[in-house]
């Protein structure tokens, strides 16, 4: 079996940033990174800007304060298909629900990321002297409401929970197992009304938004001397109604994202996690940092009337070889009928492949929804009026 030589690699190619994580020092529980649901991830895995389901508690809460109503969605994943490991997988449950007594909406999403069954080993050689699973979980709370017709705030907090094994090895004291706290903060512009000169009326076809994600001190397994970040970052995205009439609506996303977590100076001391939010921005040149910025883009597609309509999606995702060297092409469509929804996303990267395929290609997310509590144009509240 050959789990003990996958088990760090599968941690890197997780998020697809080994290098990033050598250059920085270690990253852990890198799941928190990971795009959960289909809908942003067929188009490009870009949601900060739309935010507009209650998968918005990962992309951006404070898309949720724009929503009235219900929803509940389940995401499955067979993650990095080219291991060909079947109990290598992730699930994404997520809820919303608006309350008028509190002038905003409550959400959870719960996180499950399956590693499977490994073997343990002593340093003297191979001999194998038990087996244990791994995996890495996490409960999140949210709160969103509006402060203004066009300005949203969301609030998150986070329990994580980590079993990388089960017992200590050799002569090290910690058990393998480690739990943390994380909170995020989020805001949203979303205008009804906006004028741009030379371009005209924008009403409620522009959404802006920024998230502060994972800040939360340092998760250790072994000893605090070991502890390692988790994995701060900094999401900003856009979304544009490019197009809608009574039947048909294009929609474009972007989103920037950089990853702050605390660097190792030349003593080997790293910054707390509430100094590394800003000095990460500053510990590398201006062309390094720039360089640090993942890019992500799509387009959404929606044609049909209030009670069934379908979507066809694209995207873009683009890290600099330099920090991780993740670039794909996504794809995907989905359904809405009545109170019923499913999206399916595909990842490929057959266009940049260079003689071997990446972890990620042909990655295939699935998340079926419902929605229930508002009328049929805005059951499944797609960006900004509704889809």
């Amino acid at each position: 079996m050959k789990r003990i030589a996958l088990f760090f690699l599968l941690f890197a190619s997780i998020v697809g940033s080994f290098s990033k994580i050598n250059a920085q020092g270690e990253t852990a529980v890198p799941f928190l990174l990971l795009a959960p649901d289909s809908r942003a991830g067929g188009i490009g895995e870009s949601g900060g800007g739309l935010a507009d389901n209650s998968a918005a508690i990962f992309w951006n809460p404070a898309g949720l304060a724009f929503l009235r109503g219900s929803e509940v969605s389940i995401t499955h994943s067979n993650w990095l298909p080219q291991f060909g490991l079947s109990d290598l997988f992730y699930d994404y449950l997520t809820y919303r629900q608006y309350v008028d007594d509190i002038s905003g909406t409550i959400s959870s999403s719960i996180t499950y990321m399956n590693f499977g069954e490994f073997i343990r080993t002593g340093e003297g050689g191979p001999e194998e002297l038990g087996r244990f699973r791994s995996f890495d979980a996490s409960l999140t709370l949210g709160y969103a409401t509006k402060v203004s017709e066009d300005w949203g705030l969301g609030f998150n907090f986070r329990l994580i929970h980590s079993r990388l094994s089960d017992k200590p090895t050799a002569q090290e004291q910690g058990s393998g197992v480690a739990t943390s706290v994380s909170f995020d903060i989020a805001a949203m512009w979303r205008p009804a009304k906006l004028y741009i000169p030379l371009i005209g009326e924008f009403n409620n076809r522009l959404s802006v938004g920024m998230n502060l994600s994972n800040i939360g001190p340092a998760i250790y397994y072994i000893d605090q001397a070991q502890a390692d970040p988790i994995p701060t970052n900094f999401r900003f995205g856009l979304a544009i109604r490019l197009f809608e009439d009574d039947f048909n609506s294009l929609t474009y996303t972007l989103d920037f994202s950089k990853l702050l977590v605390d660097r190792a100076d030349s003593s080997g001391r790293k910054d707390k996690f509430y100094k590394a939010i800003f000095t990460s921005w500053f510990d590398q040149s201006f062309g390094e940092e720039l360089r640090d910025v993942v890019t992500s883009m799509g387009l959404e597609y929606w044609y049909g009337s209030d009670n069934f309509k379908f979507a066809l999606r694209t995207g873009y995702f683009y890290e600099d070889p330099g920090f991780g060297n993740r670039k794909f092409i996504t794809l995907g469509a989905g359904i809405r009928y009545d109170l019923y929804g499913f999206d399916f996303s595909y990842i490929t990267t057959d266009v940049f492949k260079n003689g071997e395929n990446h972890p990620l290609s042909d990655t295939l997310r699935f998340t079926l929804l419902i929605g229930w509590g508002q009328t049929a144009k805005t059951r499944h509240q797609g960006f900004p009026r509704g889809i």
